[in-house]
Parts: C-alpha cells; sequence; structure tokens
C-alpha cells in the first residue's frame, strides 16, 4: 500500500482527542497497514493516525531499525529530569524547536489479536512515544514549546510555502 497523505498544522484532525479503538475489525487492521507503510519512510519515526485523517487512538514508530504500532496507547509513565531535544513533526514540515521532553516513557495498549502491549525507551523512542501519544490527545509539539519559540514557530507556519 502507498503511504497516506500527512495532514498539516491547521487541519482540524490535528487538534482533536482521537477515540478509543473498540472493536478490532478490516478497518483497524487496513488502519495499522496504512500507519506501518507510512513510517517507513526514512526520517519518520512515528505517524500518528490523525496524521493521516483518522480519529482513532492508534500509531506506527520507526526507530533504530524497529517498526512497530501499537492500539489505544496510554502514556503510563515518564521519568528523568525534562530536558530539552530538538523535535519535528511531519504535520509542521521543515522546523525543528527544542521541545521538553522526559528521557525515559512507557506506554501501554494492545496490538490486532488485543494482546497486551508495551514500548518503552529512552531517547529517540522515548521523544516518538511521548509525540505520538500528544498527537492522539490532540496536541503538537508546537503547544509545548516556551513562548518565544513558539512565537517563532508560528511565524515561521504562517511565512511557509504549505501553510
Amino acid at each position: 500500500m502507498p503511504e497516506r497523505q500527512i495532514r498539516l498544522f491547521g487541519d482540524p484532525v490535528l487538534k482533536t482527542v482521537s477515540d478509543p479503538i473498540g472493536t478490532i475489525d478490516a478497518r483497524v487492521r487496513g488502519l495499522v497497514d496504512d500507519l506501518v507503510d507510512s513510517v517507513r519512510l526514512p526520517g519518520r519515526a512515528g505517524v500518528a493516525a490523525s496524521q493521516i485523517g483518522v480519529n482513532l487512538r492508534a500509531f506506527s514508530y520507526n526507530v533504530d531499525g524497529e517498526i512497530g504500532y501499537i492500539l489505544n496507547p496510554v502514556l503510563v509513565e515518564v521519568s528523568g529530569e525534562p530536558e530539552l531535544v530538538d523535535e519535528g513533526c511531519l504535520s509542521v514540515p521543515g522546523l525543528w524547536y527544542p521541545t521538553k521532553r522526559y528521557p525515559f516513557a512507557r506506554v501501554t495498549g494492545v496490538d490486532l489479536d488485543g494482546a497486551a502491549v508495551e514500548l518503552s525507551g529512552t531517547g529517540i523512542m522515548a521523544q516518538a512515544l511521548q509525540h505520538e501519544t500528544d498527537h492522539l490527545d490532540g496536541l503538537l509539539y508546537l503547544d509545548r514549546l516556551d513562548k518565544e519559540n513558539r512565537r517563532a514557530a508560528m511565524k515561521e507556519v504562517r511565512e511557509s510555502t504549505w501553510f
């Protein structure tokens, strides 16, 4: 399957809290296929369902050569002292800003068989878990920026060719 078009900043689906997945049916299986295909492209650490226009709690990840997905993820643990890390987003192309993220994160959810799944990690994985669960909660990383960086980012967005 070809990857799905990424929704860009300004699309209302990106600011909407995603609905939990109830029944795992053909539609959800197709969504997972689309998410995994979409995250395989170089430079992509994660893709949330909302980024491809689907208002359901699911995301895929591609970190250190490991590609996977999780349904109904819940960020259950973060630890360590939050630190500023350079962060970007497929839905806000071309912008990178220092964003406070915890150095460790753990997410729980389920797979397509309904079996419990736990994802955790440090570094890029911790950042991806926090970033993608934010998407499912209707947040963009821009929402987490300090006032000065948010102002600069919004100016860049307004001046971008894609907005």
